[in-house]
């Protein structure tokens, strides 16, 4: 479930800054951040732009807006864990909450908890909630796969051929797909002046701590697919940064070359992974 902070107005925001920042110099800049104009058409130098000042929501992609959402959204997680929330009722339900981003996790379906969840989110609080990214969902159901944070969440059959099934937890396709475009971005054409050892020392900092953030569950097969594809891009970097092919040492493969430049393989446990310059 996501919800969106475009019809809060500033002022509700700002009340809930105030319950924790009593410095007057930084909730204005808090303001000033929250009514920043936005140019829209043109603009630049010659300020033909269409000039706004919004007085609702948080700006987009501004590294404020997590911080607004997180001091919001503290008040729902207060009543929903609090004496008239679902706990109280007699049901085990959890909030899992990541700015904006949150899950309710509890077994089997209650129509009176979704009820309460989009009551105290949209009624009480005046946020509206993106329908598109929010769902009702049962994971045992065959098919059924929960995207969060970069995770995919399903049950898979077990992978000894035994009757029952376990939870799986792996990154997502979406994450995967962003990393593969970060590792193109950082092997492209613009870096071909960079020395091999010091491009090595900088994938195996930007790979180590996308293997942190994805050491959970069962990221194997996705290491595995970095590994192969960071392999990949240095290969063709090695080979268009000059007029005349690379080629490794005689009797050592292209895969061996890139180990003894010290270019880390995400498949070893943490403890094993060098550490970086």
């Amino acid at each position: 479930m996501v919800a969106s902070f475009d019809s809060i107005p500033h002022e509700q925001l700002l009340a809930c800054v105030r319950m924790r920042i009593v410095d007057r110099s930084v909730l204005q800049l808090i303001r000033m951040w929250l009514e920043a104009p936005v140019v829209e058409g043109g603009g630049g130098a010659s300020g033909s732009g269409k000039r706004s000042r919004s007085r609702k929501g948080t700006p987009q992609g501004g590294v404020i807006s997590p911080l607004l959402a997180n001091l919001y959204l503290h008040w729902f997680d207060k009543v929903f864990h609090g004496r008239q929330g679902p706990p109280s009722w007699g049901l085990s339900a959890k909030l899992v909450r990541y700015a904006d981003d949150f899950v309710v996790l509890m077994r089997g379906r209650n129509q009176r908890l979704v009820e309460f969840v989009e009551s105290k989110l949209e009624a009480w609080m005046g946020l509206e909630i993106n329908r598109a990214k929010t769902r009702v969902m049962h994971l045992r159901e065959k098919g059924a796969s929960l995207d969060f944070l970069g995770y995919t969440f399903r049950y898979d059959r077990d992978l000894h051929g035994r009757g029952h099934r376990y939870l799986r937890v792996c990154p997502s396709k979406q994450a995967l797909q962003r990393e593969r475009d970060k590792l193109r971005e950082r092997t492209g054409v613009r870096f071909c002046w960079q020395p091999l050892p010091a491009l090595v020392v900088d994938l195996n900092r930007h790979l180590e701590s996308w293997a942190s953030y994805f050491s959970f569950g069962h990221a194997r097969q996705a290491h595995r697919q970095i590994d192969t594809y960071v392999r990949e891009r240095l290969w063709r970097h090695l080979r268009r940064r000059s007029q005349r092919s690379f080629r490794p040492p005689k009797g050592v493969r292209t895969a061996a070359y890139l180990d003894r430049m010290g270019l880390v393989r995400l498949e070893r446990p943490p403890a094993q992974l060098p550490a970086h310059a």
